[in-house]
């Protein structure tokens, strides 16, 4: 589990592809792994994967097939910045909000509209993710906890802060940009209970039955109104 405050911008170093339809990725990341064993948990671009090796400040995670398929992941080449994240540690404060590390789909960056303090990007999702979504209400992408500052049929928008803008990748992002999207799972548990859901499927499962790798912590959660740390309202 996870809070979507990144602790780090990591770099991809390495990627092997498997034979058996997956691939091996190592990833610097040396606040994540300061503290990390083989066998942790690390979100990668929001994406939970777990710590097969460690060498130095770089970390190894497997990474299959499903997931490089159902997640922003496969197109990760070396040199590419990643948002990293540990696992949250019972106790400790929830800046964020529940967040599963399991990508529902990806999402595409459509428009950045610069503003004095503050950024406003809109992203297409999946339409059948779309009614999970709501105004106020929170959305994880690419690892990073947003506040959803306006929704439509197919799209929904964010405001950024400086701090989100400058420490996580959605800063550098361009227009065309895939990302991975995770919907606030309680809007399905409520969704279930209430006899409109559906058992997951695959694409549910997407990225993150993987578990294989890493990821950031004091860096930015935009829920517009909160000082210092907010988004647009």
């Amino acid at each position: 589990m996870f809070t979507g405050i990144v602790e780090e911008l990591g770099e991809v170093i390495r990627i092997a592809e498997s034979a058996e339809d997956s691939a091996v990725v190592t990833i610097n990341g040396p606040l994540v792994v300061a503290d990390a064993r083989p066998g942790d948990s690390i979100a990668v671009n929001g994406v939970c994967l777990t710590v097969v090796e460690l060498a130095g400040g770089t970390f190894t995670a497997d990474v299959m097939g499903e997931t490089l398929r159902r997640s922003a992941l496969g197109m990760l080449r070396v040199g590419d910045r990643v948002n990293l994240e540990r696992a949250a540690v019972l106790g400790s404060r929830l800046g964020g909000h529940l967040v599963q590390g399991h990508v529902n789909g990806v999402g595409e960056l459509l428009a950045r509209e610069p503003a004095a303090r503050w950024e406003t990007v809109r992203f297409r999702l999946p339409t059948d993710l779309a009614r999970y979504v709501v105004t106020k209400g929170s959305i994880t992408v690419d690892g990073v906890s947003l506040t959803v500052a306006g929704v439509g049929p197919d799209w929904f928008e964010v405001g950024l802060i400086p701090t989100t803008l400058r420490l996580t990748t959605l800063g550098s992002r361009s227009v065309g940009d895939a990302v991975n999207l995770e919907v606030d799972v309680l809007a399905k548990y409520v969704e279930r209970l209430l006899g409109g859901g559906q058992l997951a499927g695959p694409a549910d499962q997407s990225a993150a039955d993987d578990q294989s790798v890493a990821v950031d912590r004091p860096v930015a959660v935009d829920r517009p109104g909160a000082a210092p740390v907010g988004g647009a309202a």
